[in-house]
């Protein structure tokens, strides 16, 4: 099962008064021991007994009220208490061919060979520390299910939301960012309904403030689910996505959920030297304490899809292959993490999507000193589902192997929309 392989921050039952993650240790009634004939060992009786691991049926070990220098004593003189045999080396099939050991003086599979030991060396971990869970939110009361994510749902921001707060909080994961799907009437060319104060995303920020104080929310900034075009900026007559123009609009909306209480403002917009821009305006409004993840290398992709059925956010027209970056492209990732870096980002979501993009987490851990997040973006998502429900894959263990992978790759947190199922996996729950 994947939740043997990884480390998780949940209450796992006490043993002797102890709690303990991964391997509980033996308690004392996993061990018996055999008194058999009483004997005199210089002077003072001795019990020869036999230790039997695995024989439980009497209950507590009694002790034989023997001090230390009794119990050496006897050792010397000969008494040794008896213990299992080795056991018998296992068979090979028949018919396995008799050959010379390999003159190997290194095995690398040693270091493999139990559970025990490959949770000893294992180089990465993850726990639900390291999620923050995307939810989607409407003005509606009900939650609507999303066809092209089975278990996603536009949630109800009143109710259906603050539902799915708490079971996340419930394994441990207490980060989330808010993705609004907005009424149509709504939308502007101009995206003007992204820094209205009583906007969807401030009502459900101050409604899970109020609720839960401690909880972590980062929040969307762009202007795609508000604007009538569908895209990321201010669309000019001729289709080009003015940049200067959408950054002015950007700042307003950073100002108004960090004003809602948002922890972490997060750009996704890619419009040149935002960064900066909203820095400079986070400060000038008092809001120096508000953390800004830039998304820094995010790529044209084609996973974006179900996302966009989610919001209802399609551009109208072209693509946004002119603010978001070439998928052939790998230098070019340095170049905006730079620029990011410098204009005040405090984290890096370095790459959009994520499991095709290991290769720029990695460039971008080994060169930058900050935080690392990455996103599993909702094609990533659906696929894994898709191939679950088709009985082409392990859903669970897949899932689990994705996460691993961001992480060893180098990412510190992962916005995953498996962030719920895969805690309940790492705390042992199934649901």
């Amino acid at each position: 099962m994947a939740s043997s392989i990884f480390n998780a921050p949940c209450t796992v039952p006490a043993v002797n008064g102890k709690n303990y993650f991964g391997l509980k240790p033996a308690v004392n009634n996993d061990l018996r021991f055999d008194v058999g004939k009483t004997t005199s060992i210089i002077g003072f009786p001795r019990r020869v007994f036999t230790v039997r691991a695995s024989d439980k049926k009497d209950g507590p070990l009694k002790k034989l009220g023997l001090n230390d220098a009794e119990c050496e004593a006897a050792v010397v003189a000969g008494n040794v208490p008896e213990a299992p045999p080795v056991p018998p080396r296992p068979a090979p099939p028949a018919g396995t061919p008799v050959v010379p050991s390999l003159p190997l003086n290194r095995r690398p599979r040693r270091n493999r060979k139990s559970p025990a030991m490959r949770a000893s060396f294992q180089e990465t971990s993850i726990s639900p520390a390291n999620f923050v869970y995307p939810l989607f939110i409407h003005e509606g009361e009900e939650d609507t299910p999303i066809g092209a994510m089975p278990g996603c749902y536009r949630l109800g921001w009143r109710h259906g939301l603050v539902e799915e707060v708490a079971k996340a909080r419930d394994v441990g994961v207490n980060s989330i960012v808010l993705f609004p799907k907005v009424p149509d009437a709504l939308k502007s060319s101009t995206g003007d309904e992204a820094y209205n104060d009583n906007g969807l995303v401030p009502r459900a920020i101050r409604l899970l403030k109020d609720k839960y104080p401690d909880l972590v929310i980062y929040t969307d900034v762009a202007l795609d689910p508000y604007s009538s075009d569908g895209h990321d900026g201010i669309v000019r007559e001729d289709g080009v996505i003015m940049n200067d123009e959408t950054v002015y609009q950007l700042c307003k909306q950073a100002v108004s959920q960090a004003r809602a209480g948002a922890d972490v403002v997060s750009p996704s917009d890619m419009m040149d030297g935002r960064i900066g821009a909203i820095r400079k305006a986070l400060d000038a409004e008092g809001f120096q304490h508000v953390s800004i993840m830039s998304y820094t290398a995010k790529y044209a992709s084609s996973f974006y899809g179900p996302f966009r059925e989610a919001l209802d956010s399609n551009p109208r027209f072209g693509d946004k292959k002119t603010y978001q970056m070439n998928p052939a492209n790998y230098r070019e990732a340095l170049v905006e993490a730079h620029e990011d870096e410098s204009e005040g980002a405090d984290i890096l979501l370095v790459v959009k999507p994520g499991l095709p993009y290991l290769d720029i987490i990695r460039l971008l851990r080994d060169k930058s000193p900050l935080p690392i997040a990455a996103y599993q973006v909702s094609g990533e998502y659906s696929m894994i589902k898709a191939g679950g429900v088709l009985k082409m894959i392990d859903e669970e263990r897949v899932m689990m192997e994705s996460l691993i992978c961001l992480r060893r790759a180098g990412a510190d947190i992962i916005l995953t929309y498996f962030a719920l199922q895969a805690a309940r996996c790492l705390c042992g729950e199934k649901r």
